[in-house]
């Protein structure tokens, strides 16, 4: 496939934008619930009506079929757009808390505010649904926003910078392309929060920008995602949805199994089941139009030198004029083999043996905590333990990525996978602030037994009050 896009065009000026913005919401722009359901309207709109155009820009991009680009983009953003409107009316209405017994008469209750002025930086291998997903948070908590998207994946950028301002407010929402650049210029202004998604080496130049003006910052990271295959696992299907996870995107995906550690006595069965689901899924990869390409040549080459880690059982051809390296299972791999020292990002799967539960849980300390973790098994102990005895930003139970489509889980890592959570009510909550509100009449003003001058009476019932 021969790489027809351009480099973007630089962005234009973006001084001074984040307190353009701020403004736009003291001067309580975005606050009222129709403006908030008439940006979400406008989110939806620019993606149903321009489907087409976004299905050409994430083939220009990532080589992404018309289906993914609808399962895993167009379509996944819709829904969640939708539903956040549909929930919207709830989410914003104040929640009212029980007054302690010292403070009555009175009444507690959150307000939900909105942050401010938001910076949304988002990554290139799933360019617009990591761009706009958060941005439902920031439109449902009624923040302004600046959306940053991928300079790696120039055509959706093109397309978003062209669409937006035909569909959103910018009042309160801009596009800003460009590289380095422009992303250093934004990270120069004070922001009220700002979300990020990538590698964790960025992540610390976003947090340290951050840290200047004491803003809270979301850390949508990644790592070595791991699958452990249990012994009693259905071997054919716990291949088929591991392949699935994995092949999706070309691998290019934050959550995609990044390698399997599997029970040594079915070792042989399950890399056996992962061809033949592969070859089922995908058929002749090169040309399958289900399959996609990796983003350039830079990352090609690096996942180049990786495929040398191991033994390949199937696949390890690369066409780097088409961005194409084939779906690759290793076996043989060496802990401190190259693919195993950093996130795979691509379609290279490593298998290795360990010795039950225990020794795939011995392989999880003291290394990073991943972004996600996958176990497959049909013995509930062997379940069990894994959930208790491991930390992972989210685990999937003989089911690989798709968490991620359940609205209702916070999406989000810890450690070095990353800080802070989003989707559904959780995008709500992370882009507003929980403002504590207490209301206390004045008629009768029961606090005075516990203003001073403190009398032995007046202690006596204090005392009793507060405990």
């Amino acid at each position: 496939m021969s790489d027809i896009r351009t480099e973007a065009p630089p962005a234009a000026s973006v001084d001074g934008i984040a307190a353009e913005l701020r403004a736009a919401v003291d001067r309580g722009v975005t606050r009222p619930r129709a403006y908030r359901e008439q940006q979400l309207d406008g989110l939806v709109s620019m993606l149903l009506q321009h489907a087409s155009e976004w299905e050409a820009a994430l083939k220009a991009d990532l080589g992404k079929s018309e289906i993914e680009a609808h399962l895993t983009e167009i379509g996944y953003v819709v829904a969640e757009a939708r539903a956040a409107r549909r929930s919207l009316r709830r989410w914003m209405a104040p929640t009212r808390v029980a007054a302690p017994l010292a403070l009555q008469p009175a009444t507690a209750r959150t307000v939900a505010e909105p942050l401010g002025a938001t910076l949304i930086i988002a990554p290139w291998n799933y360019p617009l649904h990591l761009a706009l997903a958060p941005l439902i948070g920031a439109i449902t908590a009624g923040d302004a926003a600046v959306v940053k998207p991928s300079e790696l994946a120039p055509a959706t950028s093109r397309l978003l910078a062209r669409l937006a301002p035909e569909h959103l407010d910018p009042h309160s929402v801009r596009v800003v392309e460009g590289g380095v650049d422009e992303t250093t210029a934004l990270l120069e202004q004070r922001w009220d929060l700002i979300f990020y998604t990538g590698n964790g080496t960025v992540a610390r130049v976003v947090a340290a920008a951050a840290a200047k003006d004491l803003t809270p910052t979301v850390l949508e990271l990644g790592g070595k995602s791991p699958v452990y295959v249990h012994r009693s696992a259905d071997i054919a299907a716990a291949a088929r949805r591991i392949a699935w996870g994995k092949w999706i995107n070309a691998g290019q995906t934050c959550v995609a199994p990044d390698h399997i550690r599997v029970d040594r006595e079915v070792a042989d069965e399950l890399v056996e089941q992962l061809r033949l689901a592969t070859v089922e899924q995908l058929g002749d990869a090169r040309t399958s139009p289900d399959f996609a390409r990796i983003v350039n040549g830079r990352h090609l080459e690096r996942l180049r030198r990786l495929l040398g880690s191991g033994s390949v059982v199937t696949g390890g051809e690369v066409d780097a004029d088409a961005r194409y390296i084939a779906p690759t299972i290793l076996t043989d791999v060496a802990e401190d083999a190259p693919v195993m020292q950093e996130e795979i990002f691509g379609p290279i799967l490593p298998v290795l043996p360990v010795d039950g539960v225990d020794g795939f849980i011995e392989t999880m300390r003291g290394r990073d905590k991943p972004l996600a973790l996958y176990v497959f098994a049909q013995d509930r102990d062997a379940v069990r333990r894994v959930e208790r005895e491991t930390s992972s930003g989210g685990l999937g139970i003989n089911i690989a990525v798709a968490h991620v489509g359940a609205a209702g889980l916070p999406f989000g890592g810890v450690g070095e996978s990353g800080s802070g959570a989003y989707h559904g009510r959780h995008s709500f909550e992370v882009f507003s602030h929980r403002k504590a509100v207490l209301s206390k009449p004045t008629a009768v003003d029961t606090l005075r037994v516990i203003y001073p001058p403190f009398t032995e009476l007046r202690g006596r019932i204090a005392k009793r009050i507060l405990g």
